[in-house]
């Protein structure tokens, strides 16, 4: 017979396999005792595991939903695909789910054994991301994201090397702070202690991340947070565009629905003025689309007229014509079913 500690991880396994066991099936394939199986479930509930018991002949045993979410087991197949589903949820665009996503993905490589890192990185290489985005941002290492992710959370100092934007390397010593996903890229804060001075970093410029295991007492970020960082340092690169707009509506409604890329000034109840920074036009386009809201551009003055070519093309794509399923070709009849006369020769 197994030890008790492997027959309860066995139970809690067969038990997250069917919705439904009968006692005596559970107790013969852990090849316990009704009583014996009976003590295991006790010990699975005073972990935090609800588990419901049915009595009678035909009684058994069932994991039902709890308060708290409790440690789950998955096997093989499981763990790779909770790898997948996490790596493609870091480049989503719902507010916290992308940060979300690479903790839970750093916890999971982390404890991942060598041959299903494997498997990952294999499943990763052959497969294309389907991402909304026309221009999707540079490809990022699973394996940089998730070490610099367990650097912050354990507040161990890190080495990597860094490639700049005019493509010159250097070699870093930092204190990493947060990750911060910020329009189409990742990004994170450290403190340089070479520099003796924060900084931010873009993730897939980030060249052989290694933590030295030396801890370090975490300082206080001269900004509200991470990602407010990252956005005034970007506000003197070239090549990036600074939006400003005032929305007509709440600044409590904009900061629902995009606080997380922009920043928000309360102008009265019901209006604000929001600033963006961005790569790209059509980035701050889509966010302006998405505020849902009477707005009216303040800057760039390149933006309205960018706004005004989506207008046109937007227009167009709503014409009669296509709503009515009548979209005109060279060579066909306006009107469906009925063809044109062949031209004379």
């Amino acid at each position: 017979m197994a030890n008790t500690s492997t027959r309860t991880l066995r139970l809690l396994s067969l038990l997250q396999t069917h919705k439904y066991w009968p006692g005596f099936e559970l107790a013969e394939r852990l090849e316990v005792s009704a009583r014996t199986l009976r003590r295991d479930v006790d010990r699975l509930r005073a972990l935090g595991y609800p588990v419901e018991a049915r009595r009678g002949s035909d009684g058994g045993y069932q994991l039902a939903a709890g308060a708290a979410l409790p440690p789950l087991m998955v096997d093989d197949e499981e763990a790779v695909a909770l790898v997948v589903g996490l790596q493609a949820a870091t480049g989503t665009t719902a507010p916290g789910v992308a940060e979300a996503s690479v903790r839970a993905l750093a916890k999971l490589v982390q404890v991942m054994p060598p041959r299903l890192r494997r498997r990952v990185q294999a499943v990763r290489a052959m497969t294309i991301a389907g991402g909304w985005s026309g221009q999707p941002g540079p490809a990022v290492d699973t394996g940089v994201l998730t070490t610099i992710a367990l650097a912050c959370r354990d507040t161990e100092r890190l080495r990597f090397g860094y490639t700049a934007a005019d493509g010159r390397g250097t070699d870093r010593y930092v204190e990493p702070h947060r990750l911060v996903s910020l329009g189409r890229r990742w990004y994170f804060v450290a403190y340089d202690l070479t520099r003796h001075d924060w900084r931010s970093f873009r993730v897939d410029r980030v060249v052989d991340p290694e933590t030295d295991g030396s801890r370090f007492l975490p300082r206080d970020l001269p900004a509200a947070d991470a990602a407010e960082f990252v956005r005034s340092g970007m506000d003197n690169l070239p090549g990036v565009h600074r939006v400003e707009a005032l929305v007509h509506a709440s600044a409590d409604t904009i900061r629902e629905r995009i606080g997380r890329w922009c920043t928000i000034e309360e102008l009265d109840a019901e209006h604000c003025r929001i600033s963006i920074t961005a790569d790209s036009l059509d980035w701050a386009t889509m966010a302006l689309g998405v505020v849902d809201a009477e707005f009216r551009i303040l800057h760039p003055p390149e933006l309205i007229a960018h706004v005004q070519n989506w207008a046109d093309r937007f227009q167009r794509a709503s014409s009669a014509d296509v709503t009515e399923g009548q979209v005109r070709s060279p060579g066909r009849s306006a009107t469906p079913g009925t063809t044109r006369p062949a031209d004379s020769v």
